[in-house]
């Protein structure tokens, strides 16, 4: 049988110790018979030899006759005993004032009276239940509130591992649950340190969990990475971490899994904050809503206390350079709130709810935007000037911001006319998405007569079309093949495209999904024959290596080299209008397939003009020179002669087909071995004729 021993604990025993000192001399000379030693089982009671069989060593007592008798349980009564432990009459207590009095008997009565259960045992099973109850309702006040209520925040880090590991053997919806209440409980009720200590604890406990979780490794790998984007764990957690830990251990694996697959991907904040669902969260525009609402109350009642706590309840501390954005243009729109915004912007940056680098994120959103402001708001620039140097004084916004700044004002300053064209594209832009008619805006960009600012065009048209539904950004990619074929040069193309990348990384703070959509439209782009897969490569070549722009083109390559990617890319926006450039192509193939078989000119003509999209006749030039070099048969071009000569596809659509298929030369050559070689014999047909352009030879040379 186990010995008593363990039931109690070190205080107990050293409180025992104390009492055993001080009474030595009042205890009886046959100490091994005192019955507080027997119930402690400091001596056999039977005088150091084994109890008799089949009785348990506390409820067996000797008589002076060396007879074994039991007794009743702890030893309370019976013959030949002295009663249980410490027992006195009702009327009898210690009496300080009394002569004989032993402070060291208080001990005895101390020891006795005290609790053996252990504090952290009831707060195990306490925490189970707030967490249990959280997983059903939601409540993030409730649980904090129970937490606070619990006490024993010494053990707050066992709090962060249970939530956790918990919450790892469930759905996604108790995973985010989870990550949102240590944001929540993060400072107020749970200290820093208490964070890092149960995601330690959590580490070093992985192997276990992995028994009932397989996944473990990726699941707390993620845990961690969400901790550290939600700023509740410090980005050194993870060097600190991996020194302490053996590689051989599946610890070490969550850390390098946390870094590796989570936290170096681009836009990872973004990413690892939905990855599961953000089930508990809205969306980002449902957010963008609430902070313009909580911001014009704020301005209304001047609470800055109740303001900087519905920021904090939004639950999106990477999302605050919104705030920041958001407010500066409310003091831009209406003068009098200015200095309540800045009250609030320094009372957030004070209290630590908005850091300096979303702080500067925030300001520097404005300071590019200031452009498309001035539209709305016509001294946006000056308003925005005076603002900074109040915030730097206040001690709220970084000094380096103001070279920054003053350095893009410059440069705004020296093109008036590039901000006129983008104030006027911005309106062609909006009307286009009204109404679908794009003959209507090339007519516009036309009357612009600034073809040097093309590529600036493309970059605003992706830009506006990234912020909204599916619609938009479908009849985006459709006008990019329109203006390919009218209006663009690819070269025109390769350069939007690389301003766009450049600038990626700002356009994710406004647009979550910003790389991953600008990835399809890439994509997109090559499969709608705007771009080559070899312009991919040159663009690549002009970002940065390692960016977030040299990323999304590695996405759009893959995207393309993905089975069935024409369908799928067609189909990412919903279908809509690429549906009938696709129909289109089919339609395109048919005819010529049909024609080469032996039809009739007059017959594919009409066919052609019963597509009614003119502005996408580059097609049917480009597969017609495709299919003759595969098919190897000249007399495809006297379909192009006949649609020439009756008007039916125009120089400029000529052009654009035959640079299409220069551009694609490498690829065919894969296929074709002496594609170059019937080009060069297509273009001088062509040139001959009067088909295309005089200055396609001498961009051919």
């Amino acid at each position: 049988m186990a010995s008593d021993e363990g039931m109690l604990t070190d205080g107990q025993w050293k409180k025992l110790e104390v009492a055993t000192l001080k009474n030595a001399d009042n205890l009886s000379s046959s100490p091994k018979s005192h019955p507080l030693f027997a119930d402690l089982n400091i001596k056999s009671p039977t005088g150091g030899k084994g109890p008799v069989a089949g009785l348990p060593f506390r409820h067996v007592r000797r008589t002076h006759s060396g007879k074994h008798i039991r007794v009743k349980k702890e030893g309370a009564g019976g013959k030949g005993t002295w009663g249980k432990l410490l027992d006195t009459d009702d009327d009898c207590f210690l009496d300080k004032n009394d002569p004989n009095y032993d402070s060291g008997e208080g001990a005895y009565d101390e020891l006795v009276d005290s609790s053996v259960s252990d504090p952290l045992d009831d707060y195990k099973k306490a925490v189970v239940s707030i967490i249990e109850e959280y997983f059903t309702t939601g409540d993030v006040k409730i649980a904090a509130s129970d937490l606070r209520e619990l006490g024993s925040s010494e053990y707050h880090p066992y709090f962060t591992k249970r939530l956790v590991s918990m919450a790892m053997d469930r759905h996604d919806k108790e995973k985010e649950m989870a990550s949102v209440l240590l944001s929540a409980l993060y400072a107020d009720v749970i200290l820093p340190d208490q964070i890092r200590d149960g995601f330690i604890r959590l580490l070093r406990s992985v192997d276990d969990l992995a028994v009932d979780i397989p996944d473990a490794v990726n699941v707390l790998a993620l845990f961690i990475a969400r901790a550290i984007v939600d700023e509740i764990l410090p980005p050194v957690f993870l060097a600190r971490s991996k020194k302490n830990l053996p590689e051989s251990s599946k610890g070490f694996q969550v850390i390098v899994t946390a870094e590796k697959s989570y936290l170096s991907a681009p836009h990872h904040a973004e990413l690892v904050e939905r990855k599961w669902g953000g089930s508990t969260h809205t969306t980002v525009e449902e957010t963008k809503k609430k902070i313009s609402e909580i911001l014009k109350e704020y301005v209304e009642n001047g609470d800055t206390y109740e303001a900087c706590r519905c920021i904090r309840e939004l639950g999106v501390t990477f999302f605050h350079h919104e705030v920041v954005k958001r407010a500066l243009v409310l003091a831009m729109e209406s003068q009098a709130a200015e200095s309540l915004i800045l009250k609030l912007l320094n009372e957030a940056a004070e209290e630590g709810l908005i850091s300096s680098s979303q702080m500067v994120k925030g300001f520097n959103r404005v300071a590019e935007s200031l452009d498309d402001l001035a539209l709305d708001i016509p001294s946006a620039r000056k308003l925005f000037d005076s603002i900074v140097p109040k915030a730097i004084s206040g001690g709220w916004l970084d000094d380096s911001f103001k070279i920054t700044c003053d350095q893009d004002g410059r440069e705004s300053s020296q093109d008036d006319k590039l901000r006129q064209y983008k104030k006027d594209t911005v309106n062609i832009i909006q009307e286009y998405f009204l109404s679908d008619d794009i003959p209507e805006l090339i007519r516009s960009l036309e009357d612009l007569a600034t073809p040097e600012y093309n590529p600036v065009f493309l970059k605003k048209l992706i830009t506006l079309a990234l912020d909204k539904k599916n619609r938009e950004k479908e009849m985006a990619s459709v006008l990019l093949s329109s203006l390919h074929m009218e209006l663009f040069s690819t070269e025109d193309f390769i350069n939007g495209f690389i301003m766009l990348l450049e600038s990626a990384e700002d356009t994710a703070l406004d647009i979550m999904d910003a790389s991953n959509e600008l990835a399809l439209f890439l994509a997109r782009a090559v499969i709608d024959d705007v771009l080559a897969p070899l312009n991919l490569e040159e663009i690549s070549t002009k970002l940065p290596p390692k960016s977030t722009g040299t990323e999304t083109v590695r996405s759009a390559r893959s995207l393309i080299s993905a089975r069935h990617a024409g369908e799928r890319l067609l189909r990412s926006w919903g279908g809509g209008s690429g549906w009938i450039v696709e129909d289109a192509k089919d339609k395109i193939l048919k005819l010529l397939e049909e024609y080469e078989m032996g039809g009739v000119t007059s017959e594919a003509c009409q066919c052609i003009r019963d597509l009614g999209m003119p502005f996408f006749n580059h097609e049917v030039v480009k597969k017609a020179l495709v299919m003759a070099m595969e098919k190897k048969n000249d007399g495809l071009l006297n379909l192009l002669e006949e649609c020439f000569g009756e008007g039916l596809i125009t120089m400029n659509q000529m052009t654009k087909g035959f640079g299409r298929v220069k551009d694609s030369l490498d690829d065919l050559s894969l296929d074709i071995p002496n594609a170059k070689e019937k080009f060069e014999l297509y273009v001088g047909r062509a040139m001959d004729n009067g088909w295309i352009l005089p200055e396609f030879a001498i961009s051919d040379e």
